[in-house]
């Protein structure tokens, strides 16, 4: 298990350093210089000439690499150019919004999936199993920037519960405030992930009621739902929990149309700001941070499978 473990982690850490590779490329990458790609067309040769040297862009890539890779271990993203703000700082500022939306999303869509998948597999085959798969197909082809405006529009604007956009915080505005503002976004980003989990969670039920523990369990005279929740729940639980980790770290990368169609500040409004200001500096911090926690997340998902099943320790010892 701990070689697994070592493994896995040996492997997340290439992949955080080709992606940090490929983000310090990035700048290079920009049409003639990163430095006259932030200070636009009128910038004069002299002013180019010292961005590029500030930011390093007159050293090779070997060396901006190394460079930028021992102030990023220090905690140091670099400095925006355009803002003069440290990234990590305005990424840190704006991270609890985004974490915020996709671990309320997260948790609706899971409570959601289950007690749907549940109902499904309990009445396998049935008109009411074929209608909740039918919605799930309807929701998974309902993109969130399809969603969010018939939500705004029936939920806000027609009935007036919930508001149209903005954002409030729990230290300043009030816990109520705050869910109030993040439900209708959060639910937009749920809709998709309630039919994924669905489908998922109902294939490993109906797998799992046809095992034979589960007749023995029936034969003992167990009711069905002390039977579906003690006995068949927990071990087809095991792909949905996989899943909805891989989902959290891609939520928090994902979330950047439901910031914008709602005029969140969190990492996706931060992220499209810098795209129009070309601000490349601190695009690449963002991105350099969204795939670090996005690998990070998958790989304790990953290892906690394996702590979680004895069925995957069992093959991965042989």
């Amino acid at each position: 298990m701990v070689l697994t473990t070592a493994r896995r982690v040996l492997r997340s850490l290439v992949v955080i350093a080709l992606v940090t590779m490929a983000s310090v490329a990035l700048l290079s990458l920009a049409p003639g210089s990163a430095a006259s790609v932030i200070l636009g067309e009128n910038a004069t040769p002299a002013a180019v000439a010292r961005l590029n040297a500030q930011l390093g862009m007159d050293q090779p890539l070997w060396h901006q690499y190394t460079d930028w890779l021992g102030h990023a271990l220090r905690g140091d993203l670099g400095t925006s150019p355009v803002t003069n703000e440290s990234v990590l700082h305005a990424v840190l500022t704006r991270l609890p919004v985004t974490l915020e939306l996709a671990a309320m999303a997260l948790t609706l869509s899971l409570l959601v999936a289950v007690l749907l998948a549940v109902v499904s597999a309990a009445r396998e085959g049935s008109w009411v199993d074929r209608a909740l798969t039918a919605f799930s197909s309807v929701l998974l082809s309902v993109p969130a920037f399809i969603a969010g405006p018939l939500l705004i529009y029936f939920l806000s604007l027609k009935l007036g519960w919930l508001p149209v956009s903005g954002w409030a915080r729990i230290g300043a505005d009030g816990l109520a405030a705050n869910l109030r503002c993040a439900l209708l976004p959060a639910v937009s980003i749920a809709l998709t992930e309630v039919a994924t989990f669905h489908r998922a969670l109902r294939a490993d039920l109906v797998s799992t009621l046809r095992e034979d523990f589960i007749a023995a369990a029936r034969a003992k005279g167990m009711s069905p739902a002390y039977v579906m929740f003690r006995h068949a729940l927990r071990p087809s639980s095991f792909s949905l929990i996989t899943l909805a980790g891989i989902n959290l770290g891609r939520l928090i990368g994902g979330t950047v149309v439901v910031e914008i169609l709602f005029s969140l500040p969190g990492l996706g409004q931060l992220v499209v700001s810098s795209i129009v200001s070309r601000d490349l500096v601190s695009v690449q911090g963002i991105v350099v941070f969204v795939v670090v926690v996005y690998v990070l997340v998958n790989t304790l998902v990953d290892i906690g499978y394996h702590w979680l099943d004895p069925r995957v320790r069992k093959v991965a010892t042989v």
